[in-house]
């Protein structure tokens, strides 16, 4: 299901999940072993390690098996790729905002003083 999608598609639909956002969060800081991102989590390593696959499946992570311990980083192209789109977002609406402004202020009834 997930691999016919967007890429951005896919990056809105891993962040939607309240733990998928706690690990990016995480992995912002820098990178860490799987077992030192799961600790904090009320779940089971194999509940981890699917939401690392929803995420690395949607190009926000980037993981790398060295001898026993595998570890996780964030891709930051995949974030930046997202900041774009809503950034585009807020622009309209912004633009959309001021020439309210603009159109409130011109047609303001003049106060009597």
């Amino acid at each position: 299901m997930l691999q016919y999608q967007e890429p951005l598609d896919l990056a809105f639909q891993a962040l939607s999940d309240p733990t998928r956002r706690r690990m990016v969060e995480r992995l912002s800081a820098g990178p860490v072993s799987v077992s030192a991102l799961a600790d904090p989590l009320p779940m089971s390593l194999s509940a981890v390690m699917q939401h690392l696959k929803i995420l690395e499946a949607a190009g926000l992570v980037r993981s790398e098996k060295v001898g026993r311990v595998r570890t996780c980083r964030v891709e930051p192209d995949a974030l930046t790729a997202a900041e774009r789109w809503l950034n585009a977002r807020r622009q309209s609406v912004e633009r959309s905002l001021d020439g309210l402004g603009v159109f409130l202020d011109e047609t303001k009834p003049e106060e009597d003083l």
